[in-house]
């Protein structure tokens, strides 16, 4: 395992993981973005991959550590299997930074066309992807624990502190950053009908809070305390719609709570509306949410059932299954081939 040490400053990040050794590589933050480090490449990165002889490389969601990744696995003719789980260039325009979409793109294009395989987590990404002209996309979603997030878990008396006037609980978890748009909960939290819960931190916090002073700010959470606070609400909502997956909705959903999230992404392939919940246009996301909370909230059983019903089968021993087959496909004959001949043309200078 290779990954970014923490940030210059910051205690170190640990060294052994579950019985695995970590090798750690310098980080830079990406610039306005605190909570997305980038692993810097270094010239020990060949010496390690040759020391391990790997049958195959794994690059999560590869930026500039995962380049180093892919060009020193071309070089020793190992296979590559690149997962594309950040939208970088969403981010970009989000955070209002100076590299265009377009010059991420075309980044992110030069670096999935040297891994074997590239695989999105959603329908939308690969579509996206492939609008891009990355080739050889395919699809591998994520898994839940559906023991540990479980309608069971609801809590009466968090209910009981989060809302002590008995008011239907409507609640989001995430970063509170600006690609996550938590602001357009902002009517919902002026209307004073439901309580508002808001889990997670971030740079936005205190804008946040300023925005909405009757929501409830729990900071993160995670663990039991956290499907604790899922199973607690009465509906989910998420903001955002630069997500290639969106894990929280998944988690909610398995968590038997109905969920509203913009029309965009990841949840479109995690959300059936009118079934486990409803998707709303991105740019009428604010105006049609209390809508919205009103008809699930009317009908929350039915949806309830649906919703945890909805994840039973996407358990992650069945996902990392569908993992295994993706690491098998690349060793086959024709992706060897393909590896070797990327070995002798990088060993060429070409």
């Amino acid at each position: 395992m290779i990954a970014p040490d923490t940030p210059p400053g910051e205690p170190p990040a640990e060294r052994i993981h579950d019985g695995i050794r970590v090798h750690r590589v310098p980080s830079r933050m990406f610039p306005k973005v605190t909570t997305l480090p980038l692993g810097v490449p270094r010239p020990r990165l060949l010496k390690v991959l040759r020391g391990f002889q790997p049958d195959v490389m794994h690059l999560a969601s590869p930026a500039l550590l995962g380049y180093g990744g892919v060009r020193a696995a071309r070089y020793l003719g190992v296979p590559t299997v690149a997962v594309y789980q950040t939208d970088v260039p969403g981010f970009a325009e989000s955070y209002g930074i100076g590299i265009t979409t377009r010059a991420a793109w075309a980044w992110f294009r030069h670096l999935h066309r040297l891994a074997d395989r590239t695989l999105a987590p959603s329908t939308a990404t690969m579509e996206s992807l492939v609008a891009h002209r990355i080739p050889r996309v395919h699809h591998w979603a994520r898994g839940v624990d559906i023991m540990g997030y479980a309608p069971s878990a609801r809590d009466e008396a968090l209910r009981q502190y989060w809302s002590p006037e008995g008011k239907p609980i409507v609640g989001f978890v995430g970063r509170l950053a600006p690609e996550k748009h938590v602001e357009r909960l902002a009517g919902l939290a002026a209307a004073g009908d439901v309580q508002l819960v808001i889990v997670g931190d971030g740079v936005d916090q205190q804008k946040l809070q300023s925005a909405m002073p009757t929501a409830r700010f729990t900071g993160a959470m995670y663990g039991a305390e956290l499907a604790a606070a899922y199973a607690s609400m009465d509906v989910f909502v998420h903001t955002g719609e630069h997500e290639t997956f969106c894990q929280v909705v998944q988690e909610a959903l398995a968590s038997g709570l109905p969920v509203i999230a913009p029309d965009a992404g990841g949840p479109r392939d995690l959300v059936t509306p009118w079934r486990t919940g409803l998707l709303l246009p991105v740019h009428e996301f604010e105006q049609r949410l209390p809508e919205a909370v009103g008809h699930l909230l009317a009908e929350r059983p039915r949806y309830s059932q649906a919703a945890r019903k909805s994840v039973l089968a996407r358990t992650w021993p069945a996902i990392c299954d569908e993992l295994l087959g993706h690491y098998t496909a690349v060793q086959s004959p024709i992706a060897r081939a393909r590896a070797r001949n990327a070995q002798r043309k990088l060993a060429q200078g070409e």
